[in-house]
């Protein structure tokens, strides 16, 4: 074996076995291995894995992929099957050929179909405009919609044979930009049912994780996981690119939370009930979707609910794409129901801003917010003197209204005492209650007034003004209820 065109024995799933030589190297990335052609079988490419020591783990593991492999319905078009302009079948998935060994006979790596990946682009591509306009894909919203079904074909058939993708994300998917059936790559980095055991995982990606997953490590995660990723993938696709969990925060206070965050939290802002973190993105076509399709997005992302399966996802979107309609305005535009086309509306929405942009731009009225006629040095001048006054204005009136507070539970006891007897007679549980309340109001008030108040921003003022009337009430419940001097001696 030559550094130059090294050696390997290609162990096939029937026990065969043959000799087969490495090529050019294809691909140098990859957290697993490195890919190569391979000089015998044109048609495969081989997958070296970077690092030995996980060998026998790896053997396992491709021998029971070996032995449990998915099968994928050939695509089909009038009853017939769909093949490349060259007459080739499509290859839907990289899945292990055989395995490996090099003289040693450890477990170097695996052969696998060679996907041409020119004639395909990655899922990530297809989901905004801009990015298909650049690189020249189709526009067709109907062809989004069957990416969406094919590629739940394929998850359904993954999960019939107990596999599951777990890092399942666009990146790792690729679309044949003539069909749009889908491709899977990185299959060794699954999480694969053998016949005793179970290979987990080794690698997840945030933004796709489940909520339950963020306790979790990615070697516990299965159908659960794929379920919730192939949800917020479809969701993309439908939706113009947008994620299930973003949208526009509603206070703008705070730092916004990461999607991985909002996802963690429940923040799904597309539901049936309004989210409090967040409004739904205002490009956002989800108002158009048939019933049936917000429901599985509602089971998919809302807590407490079963979420639906990619045999379900993939039987409901076969039933869309027979249903689809073809916009008047716009041929490569198609809708779901009579509201109307959802994406004619979303482009007259982003026409309109743009007009309020340039609008802005030829003839600026503010800067950020802020009116053009406000930022001359005279007139800043002149509104921070009038912001002094009114300072200082509110906090005359603020220790002025602190004083009438202070003397009014100094008196507290010469204002109640004509009332002595009915308040003695409420019994002192009564009276402890109403104070109880009283003071509740009190911490309340004093915290919702704090911010806006300065004098109030002092922590010891807003302790004096908690404190001190709960002291006065004590003292004058003393005085009115008059208890024996052998009760107040227990409390020594």
């Amino acid at each position: 074996m030559t550094e130059e065109n090294p050696i390997y024995t290609a162990v096939f799933g029937d026990g065969s076995f043959q000799k087969i030589s490495l090529g050019n190297i294809i691909n140098k990335g990859g957290a697993a291995g490195k890919i190569y052609e391979v000089v015998e079988h044109p048609n495969f490419v081989a997958k070296i894995f970077h690092s030995l020591a996980k060998s026998n783990t790896n053997r396992e593991k491709l021998q029971a992929m070996l032995q449990n492999r998915p099968s994928f319905a050939p695509a089909q078009k009038n009853g017939k099957e769909v093949l490349m302009s060259d007459g080739e079948k499509y290859i839907q998935i990289a899945w292990p050929e055989a395995i490996l060994e090099n003289d040693n006979g450890f477990c170097v790596g695996y052969l696998m179909p060679r996907i041409d990946l020119s004639l395909a682009a990655s899922l990530d591509h297809f989901l905004q405009k801009a990015t298909r306009q650049k690189l020249n894909l189709p526009e067709n919203y109907d062809y989004r919609v069957r990416i969406a079904c094919n590629l739940s074909a394929m998850v359904a058939a993954l999960h019939e044979k107990g596999h599951y993708i777990v890092d399942l994300k666009p990146s790792n998917v690729y679309v044949y930009k003539e069909s749009m059936l889908v491709s899977i790559l990185d299959c060794d980095g699954f999480s694969i049912k053998g016949e005793k055991n179970r290979y987990p995982a080794e690698f997840v990606s945030e933004e796709y994780i489940y909520p339950e997953g963020m306790n979790q490590d990615c070697e516990e995660m299965g159908e659960e996981q794929d379920k919730f990723a192939l949800a917020v993938i479809i969701f993309k696709l439908l939706n113009n690119g947008i994620h299930p969990f973003s949208g526009t925060p509603r206070k703008t206070n705070h730092s916004p939370l990461t999607i991985q965050d909002r996802i963690a939290q429940n923040h799904y802002a597309y539901g049936a009930w309004a989210d409090l973190y967040q409004a739904p993105h205002p490009y956002s076509i989800h108002d158009f979707f048939t019933k049936e399709t917000l429901e599985l997005f509602d089971r998919a992302f809302i807590k407490g609910q079963k979420r639906p399966t990619a045999q379900e996802w993939e039987k409901h979107l076969r039933k869309l794409i027979s249903t689809l309609k073809p916009c008047k305005k716009n041929h490569m535009h198609f809708y779901f129901t009579p509201k109307g086309c959802g994406l004619c509306m979303v482009e007259e929405k982003f026409k309109s801003t743009l007009k309020d942009v340039e609008k802005q731009t030829q003839n600026p009225k503010t800067i950020r917010g802020v009116s053009i006629d406000n930022l001359a040095p005279e007139k800043i001048a002149s509104q921070k003197r009038q912001q002094m006054q009114r300072l200082k204005k509110l906090n005359i009136i603020s220790l002025a209204c602190i004083t009438i507070y202070l003397l009014f539970w100094s008196l507290l006891y010469p204002i109640t005492a004509p009332f002595a007897k009915q308040i003695s007679n409420m019994g002192f549980g009564i009276q402890m209650l109403v104070i109880t309340f009283l003071m509740s109001f009190i911490y309340k008030a004093l915290k919702k007034f704090s911010p806006r108040i300065p004098v109030l921003n002092n922590q010891a003022i807003t302790t004096i003004l908690f404190i001190y009337p709960l002291l006065c009430s004590m003292i004058c419940l003393c005085a009115i209820n008059n208890p024996p001097v052998e009760i107040i001696l227990l409390s020594e």
